[in-house]
């Protein structure tokens, strides 16, 4: 990997799939080990750029020139970049349908599996997976059927499983759906404990997802970046009611912002 101060450098960049442009001429840089929120409403781009960054779609010809580096590469193997990501999005859990348990969920992380075969657990393995628990206050939960789980007990594990190969970046796609202010609240405390030892890149139209520890947000409307900056400054009243065409008061309360008056 070459040493570059940017995870992210994309100049220029614009995106299609099939006939349609996604994507229009975005650049943005992230400095490596910088946690940044991509907020914005469903349809603005967020999901097409974190596609992007995993090289399952790629920036059309540019005749004025741009920059696709991903930690100072243009040129990567996909399986070889990948591999520095954690991914977790809702698709994931709707795919984990076989009755196993949470910890075997985990494990089913150093294999890329859907479950556990015929695979050989190493203790190494083992002592991991029960590393990942107690930080994501799961122990209690790691012989429970994954079928029989909440929908934020299950999203735990997940994260748990994308963390056991030390990726240096964790995404987070729309962790937030169909939790309960419960499930929330556990969730935030997960996300704020992972990010004492991993970058965050956290995809979500949801400001109540943006933990204290992400200072930085990317935000989208109409495949452009609307704005970039610290969160102070993006979440504000007329920024957020601008992008999400509903007029709205930003509340900051104890570093994490809400949406009200809608």
């Amino acid at each position: 990997m070459n040493k570059s101060p940017y995870f992210v450098d994309f100049q220029n960049i614009t995106v299609a799939h099939n006939t349609t442009t996604i994507l229009h001429s975005i650049s943005v840089q992230i400095p490596d080990g910088e946690h940044v929120a991509i907020l914005g409403p469903n349809g603005s781009g967020k999901s097409t750029f974190i596609r992007t960054l995993l090289r399952e779609l790629y920036p059309v010809y540019s005749e004025t020139g741009s920059v696709f580096k991903i930690w100072g590469q243009e040129t990567w193997d996909v399986f070889s970049l990948r591999s520095h990501f954690g991914y977790v999005s809702q698709d994931l859990q709707f795919t984990f349908t076989r009755n196993i348990s949470g910890r075997e969920v985990i494990l089913s992380g150093f294999f890329s599996s859907i479950g556990l075969f015929f695979h050989t657990i190493t203790p190494e393995m083992e002592r991991k997976a029960d590393d990942i628990c107690r930080l994501l206050e799961i122990e209690h939960l790691a012989d429970r059927p994954f079928s029989r789980m909440s929908t934020g007990e299950a999203r735990r594990f997940l994260i748990g499983r994308a963390l056991v190969h030390d990726p240096k970046v964790l995404i987070l796609d729309e962790p937030s759906n169909s939790l309960d202010l419960s499930a929330l609240h556990m969730l935030r405390r997960a996300m704020r404990r992972v990010a004492s030892r991993t970058v965050i890149i956290l995809v979500t139209h949801s400001l109540q997802d943006i933990i204290p520890e992400i200072k930085r947000v990317i935000l989208f409307k109409d495949g452009t970046i609307f704005l970039d900056g610290q969160k102070e400054v993006v979440l504000s009243d007329e920024s957020i009611s601008t992008v999400y065409d509903v007029p709205v008061s930003i509340i900051n309360d104890k570093g994490y912002y809400y949406a009200t008056g809608y």
